[in-house]
């Protein structure tokens, strides 16, 4: 590491992690007394947390298993201790993997375990992970090989703890895993019996295992010390089954930038390709938030905000699950009603036994209130006036609440699957963009949505039915009788459709012919498309084939199904009780401002504090204050170069002010030596945070590094 700079020198302590701060509350929930049911909230926000975390778990490794699987395959095909063939020829090529996982970081962590998991269970318990911020020296890198492979020889055989460990501690080579991997050939029955299949154990070829090491950040790996360990390594390909993976970010082209030949010669490389974050993440979308498996929902402006810090921050699925979750604790702690977001049974039971002020807030929500204008005289009154008449109604709109979600997502994607096949279709583009976009407002009014059904009507009858019958996949899922109902008559049209076969191209003027299985490429250009709706709009004369008459009533009837149920969601009465809508205060959690943070805990220490002796006027400093809040303001006062004289004699004089004491005191005059050492001890602080820094120009000055305060 380089030498540090700093205007003290000292000794640095660093302190382990402090101890957990006791929880308030029953159960871990942080809330006050008076909530009547805070524990309730906490729960449910809690269990759909961990629902949500165990899902995407699922989701990573369903979206993972065909690369993990190859490589796995790769790595059974290069078991160089198989081949005695190999061994003779003396080949020194090292097989490698180059696993390309894409610029999606934080993901990365997950794939790199599951792996690991996988290749321990079915191919060889010697899997060695490696990070590069370990590794800063070829010296450590064999270190972290040794302990991991070694260290684990340790754990299972404990007859020789002591003497292995001493030897780990001492010696650093490869050789000596060498001799490590031929003691464990000799006695594989301690260590390799819980992984090793019978067939393999039967033929006597334990020491056939592979070696694998992974370089989880191939990248950011220091390019001497790896030069140096693959070209160790090249040197026992005869005694040690090694194989590599290389993660990844940017491009398979970085090995060959970042190895020169003579290093990547050596290396028998493979290029393995995952799923691009994208997918990952319209995966994620579709079953975490387009189902009405989970009752908590979050509003468009929220999903924006999402998938914006996605795009333009890291592109990390996993903190867009974090965010999702991060959206939870929020409602669940900020909307006292959101005891009725669960599962539909429990949210009835519940919404039986609401407290009296449940039931007030109830009427004070904006969906209700437009809810109760809507309604008879009659049903006003009671609906302000009597309680148990607002338990009642509410359990109904509860009901009705989860049918709206039921019937929504089945419609949403059966209007994305049509939008789709339409070119340069912004509705078609990706789906959660249209579920946005109706849950803004009114789909059907948007000229968006007006311009697609006009370009579905000049559809060819191939790809109406191929995408009815994509529709009613997705409505087979549905088990409402709506959507059952729904599914009966797109499988009425498809076979109305299919009928229509016997009529011959010819037959068909306008459109079809142009529809025709000759024009396919040509019916992919969105100029064709406009070109042929306006001689569609000159021939309205011209008498319209059986089917064209068929395709209008599909589309019809696709239409009346988007404007029943593709509604707003905040028109549904009790939506807030589901739907987190601040956007803001999200913004604000996952955009974080460490700077401004830091400026307003330095200028008002009050703030955080909360401590009365630290309140002051605008552009005063208090004696009270913490000694960096005091360095801090003062620092505010001067210009580019900062005297270090001048500034301790300011420190010195406001720190010891007081309204009470004279200047001629014994408190006021305490040992200088006090302060010198708080005001060292302060400047290096601010020389941490980035406020300043030591300058050549003058010795006994600091240079500024920001201007301007919070």
């Amino acid at each position: 590491m380089n030498e540090t700079s700093s205007v003290s020198k000292g000794c640095f302590v660093f302190k382990s992690a402090s101890r957990k701060r006791k929880r308030q509350g029953v159960d871990g929930y942080m809330g006050d007394g008076s909530d009547d049911n805070g524990k309730d909230r906490f729960r449910i926000c809690q269990d759909l947390r961990e629902t949500v975390q165990q899902h995407t778990e699922v989701l990573q490794d369903q979206l993972n298993k065909k690369v993990l699987d190859d490589l796995v395959q790769f790595i059974k095909k290069h078991e160089l201790c198989n081949s005695s063939d190999v061994r003779r020829q003396g080949a020194r090529e090292i097989p490698t993997a180059a696993l390309m996982l894409g610029v999606n970081v934080p993901d990365h962590t997950m794939t790199f375990r599951s792996l690991c998991n996988l290749l321990q269970e079915s191919v060889t318990p010697f899997v060695v992970s490696l990070h590069a911020k370990g590794c800063a020296t070829v010296k450590f890198l064999i270190q972290r090989v040794l302990e991991q492979l070694m260290g684990r020889g340790m754990a299972l055989d404990e007859e020789q703890d002591d003497e292995t460990a001493l030897h780990l501690n001492t010696q650093c080579s490869i050789g000596d895993l060498c001799q490590w991997y031929n003691s464990v050939k000799i006695r594989p029955h301690r260590i390799l019996e819980r992984s090793i299949k019978p067939e393999v154990k039967n033929n006597g070829l334990y020491w056939s295992l592979p070696i694998v090491v992974i370089f989880k950040d191939f990248e950011a790996f220091n390019l001497q010390a790896l030069q140096d360990f693959i070209l160790i390594c090249s040197q026992y390909t005869q005694e040690l089954p090694l194989i590599f993976i290389f993660g990844i970010a940017t491009s398979p082209i970085t090995i060959q930038h970042r190895l020169p030949h003579s290093v990547s010669s050596l290396l028998c490389i493979e290029v393995f390709h995952s799923l691009s974050c994208t997918q990952h993440l319209a995966c994620v979308f579709d079953k975490l938030i387009l189902t009405s498996k989970f009752p908590f929902k979050l509003s468009s402006r929220v999903i924006q905000v999402l998938i914006g810090i996605f795009l333009y921050h890291d592109f990390s699925v996993q903190s867009f699950v974090k965010g999702l979750q991060l959206s939870m604790l929020e409602h669940f702690n900020s909307q006292p009603l959101s005891v009725l977001c669960c599962k539909k049974q429990e949210a009835l039971l519940r919404a039986k036994t609401l407290s009296q002020k449940n039931v007030e807030r109830i009427r004070h929500l904006p969906s209700f209130m437009r809810y109760v204008e809507t309604q008879e005289p009659q049903d006003q009154v009671l609906l302000l006036t009597s309680d148990e008449h607002v338990k009642e109604v509410c359990q109904k709109l509860l009901k009705n609440l989860h049918k709206y979600h039921k019937n929504y997502y089945p419609i949403l994607q059966c209007l994305y699957s049509l939008t789709s096949l339409l070119p340069k279709c912004p509705m078609g583009k990706h789906i959660r963009e249209l579920h946005v976009t109706c849950n803004e407002k009114n789909v059907w009014e948007m000229e968006e949505y007006h311009s697609a059904m006009q370009l579905l009507r000049i559809l060819a009858k191939d790809e109406l039915v191929a995408a009815l019958r994509e529709c009613a996949g997705i409505l087979k899922s549905a088990n409402t009788k709506k959507m059952q109902n729904v599914l009966k008559q797109v499988d009425e049209f498809v076979v109305r459709l299919e009928e229509l076969d016997n009529l011959h191209t010819e037959d068909l003027p306008g459109d079809d012919v142009a529809c025709s299985r000759k024009d396919i490429q040509r019916r992919t250009d969105l100029h064709y498309l406009q070109k042929s709706l306006l001689e569609k709009e000159s021939r309205k004369t011209r008498k319209m084939s059986s089917f064209e008459i068929l395709r209008n009533e599909v589309l019809q009837y696709i239409d009346e199904l988007v404007r029943e149920y593709l509604t707003p969601a905040e028109l549904q009465p009790l939506s807030e009780v589901c739907y987190y809508s601040s956007s803001g205060v999200l913004r604000q959690r996952l955009n974080a401002a460490p700077r401004t943070s830091i400026q307003a805990a330095l200028s008002h220490p009050f703030h955080y504090l909360q401590n009365e002796a630290l309140k002051t006027n605008d552009g005063t400093v208090s004696s009270n204050a913490p000694d960096l809040c005091i360095i801090y303001k003062l620092h505010l006062e001067c210009g580019r170069l900062i005297n270090l004289y001048d500034w301790l004699e300011a420190f010195v004089t406001v720190s010891s002010a007081t309204e009470d004491k004279e200047a001629d005191s014994e408190e006021y005059n305490k040992p200088k030596n006090l302060k010198n050492a708080c005001f060292i001890q302060a400047v290096s602080e601010m020389e941490f945070l980035g406020f300043v820094k030591s300058t050549k120009q003058k010795t006994d000055h600091v240079a500024r590094l920001t201007w301007g305060g919070c």
